[in-house]
């Protein structure tokens, strides 16, 4: 199976992180990934270049937001 050199992947992650991201890639690179971990309650963004236009990253928050992954799972206590 062949992956396009451009894309979006949504992958989920449970050790050592709690909850969901998206990660871009162009010419089959890791570029940004953003994550959504439902534990810490937080939401990152990891670059893996030096630098990536701010276009990219607009479009790359908002495929997030588009997911559906912006808002925390609640879990019960």
């Amino acid at each position: 199976m062949s992956f396009p050199k451009d894309r979006v992947v949504v992958d989920s992650d449970v050790n050592p992180r709690d909850g969901i991201g998206v990660e871009i890639y162009q010419d089959d690179e890791l570029v940004i990934e953003i994550f959504r971990d439902d534990t810490e309650r937080t939401r990152t963004v990891t670059v893996f270049r030096d630098s990536v236009s701010l276009e990219l990253m607009e479009k790359a928050i908002q495929r997030f937001k588009d997911e559906g992954l912006w808002d925390f799972i609640e879990y019960d206590e």
